[in-house]
C-alpha cells in the first residue's frame, strides 16, 4: 500500500491541507494520505504552536469522515526535535508492509539541505513535491531531479494567515472545516493577537 505522509504542525488544519490530500487520492499518488502532526518542527518558530494534543484533536476533527485519511501521531513518541528521517525510519520499521512518500511544498524543498540527512531521505524514500507560490519549481528541479513535482493547483491557505484573522476576529470559517472552526471557537482558540 502506498502513503503519502502529510508533515505539519497544522496550527489549525485547513481545507489547503485537506484539498491536496484529496488531490493525491484522485490521481493515484497515493492509496491514504497520513498527517503527521510534528509536535517540534526545528525548522519554526514554536512561540505561537498550540499543544499537539489539540492540534491532533482539530486533525481528527477535520478528516474524521475521510476513510483514506489517517491522523498520525508518531512524533509524539520519539524524541524532540523531530527530525524526518527518523520519524520515516520508525513508520517503517512499525509498517514493513507499506511504501512510504514523503510530500512536502516547493518552500520545504529549497530548503531540505537544512533537514537531517537529506540525501539518506532522498535515497530511501521518494518526495513528491507540490508547488507554493513564490517558490520556484525550477529550482526544485535544478537542485534536487529525484523529486517529482505534482502539478497542483495552488492552496493559498496559511495556518498563520487564519490564525491571525481569528484575534483579530474576522470571519475565516471559509477555510476551516466547519466542526474545526467550532471547535476553535467553542475552546476559545488562537484569541491572543500575535
Amino acid at each position: 500500500m502506498e502513503i503519502a505522509l502529510f508533515f505539519g504542525s497544522f496550527n489549525p488544519i485547513h481545507t489547503g491541507h485537506t484539498q491536496l490530500a484529496e488531490y493525491l487520492i484522485n490521481n493515484g499518488f497515493s492509496d491514504e494520505v497520513w498527517f503527521v502532526v510534528s509536535p517540534c518542527n526545528p525548522l519554526k518558530n514554536q512561540a505561537d504552536l498550540l499543544d499537539e494534543y489539540i492540534r491532533l484533536d482539530m486533525l481528527i476533527i477535520a478528516i474524521q469522515n475521510q476513510p483514506k485519511f489517517k491522523a498520525c501521531d508518531i512524533e509524539f513518541d520519539l524524541s524532540l526535535p523531530s527530525y524526518t528521517i527518523d520519524t520515516l525510519h520508525a513508520l517503517s520499521a512499525q509498517y514493513p508492509d507499506k511504501q512510504f512518500t514523503l510530500l512536502i511544498g516547493s518552500d520545504n524543498a529549497l530548503v531540505f539541505d537544512q533537514w537531517k540527512n537529506p540525501q539518506q531521505m532522498l535515497t530511501e524514500y521518494p518526495v513528491l513535491v507540490y508547488p507554493r507560490r513564490g517558490f520556484n519549481f525550477a529550482e526544485v528541479s535544478a537542485l534536487y531531479p529525484q523529486m517529482q513535482l505534482l502539478d497542483t493547483p495552488y492552496f493559498d491557505i496559511s495556518s498563520t494567515e487564519i490564525r491571525y484573522g481569528l484575534a483579530q476576529k474576522k470571519d475565516v470559517s471559509n477555510w476551516l472545516h466547519p466542526s474545526v472552526y467550532n471547535f476553535i471557537v467553542e475552546n476559545d482558540l488562537y484569541s491572543i493577537p500575535l
